[in-house]
Order: structure tokens, then sequence, then C-alpha cells
């Protein structure tokens, strides 16, 4: 078994901005020149998430629109209140959504379906620097 990684950076306004990772993720993967194995893709954070979509604006918008029915960010919560915070809905939203996805590598490539990218989803109500690590294991 060998394992070959990589990371990648960047820099989110937060409040739910949803980034498609998948072209970073690919790259990683070419130069770690594996035919077969599996990608883990895991974002650094406590308020980010990482999914499968299908990235167009659409698919954004009632992603984005479905987490603010199901945890509103003016919701009251003892996260917080007792840490004088704002952010306790962007952890529950990573919570839910969680932190990583693993996704099968076949003939050298993501076995992705047509219309499915890996995003990054962050949740946070300020702007953040997001660290992803990708490693590609066979």
């Amino acid at each position: 078994m060998s394992v070959h990684g990589g990371l990648l950076r960047m820099d989110t306004p937060g409040n739910g901005h949803i980034v498609d990772i998948t072209p970073g993720v690919e790259s990683v993967v070419r130069t770690a020149g594996v035919d077969r194995g599996i990608v883990t893709v895991f974002a650094t954070g406590s308020t980010v998430g990482i999914t499968t979509m299908e990235y167009e604006p659409g698919g954004i918008s009632d992603l984005q629109a479905l987490l603010d029915r199901l945890i509103p960010a003016s919701g009251d919560y003892e996260h917080n209140r007792l840490n004088h915070d704002s952010n306790a809905h962007a952890h529950l939203r990573a919570a839910v959504i969680g932190p990583s996805e693993t996704v099968p590598l076949l003939d050298g490539r993501l076995a992705l379906g047509t219309w499915q990218q890996l995003v990054l989803i962050d949740f946070d109500d300020r702007p953040r620097t997001r660290t992803v690590t990708v490693q590609v294991i066979s």
C-alpha cells in the first residue's frame, strides 16, 4: 500500500459559501500517478464540511436554503450563550454534513457521477482560510 497526498488552500467569505474543489482534488490525483485506489478528502476545522453535489446555481441555492431551514443562523444556541460567540449554527451544520468524503479511484480518475462534484462548504459567519487534505491510497 502507498499513500500520496496534497493540500488545497483557499480563502472563503463564510456564510455557507460553496466551493467546487473537484479540479484541485483531480490535480492531486494526477500528481500521484495512481491508477486504482481510494481518495480521501478532509477539511480541517469545526465549521466547514465536505460533500458531493451537482455544483450548479440552482443546487447551490437549494442546499443553502435547506440548511438555513434546518439549522437557522438566528437560533437560540447554548454555544453562542456560553462562549459569547455567534457561530453555533456553523458548528452544527458542519457536524451534519461532515468533514470528509472518500471516492474510489478507477483508471486514474475519480469515480464521480456525471453531475457529481466534490464541494467544500464554509459555514462560519466570517471569512476563513481553509485547508483540505487530499490522500490517495493505492
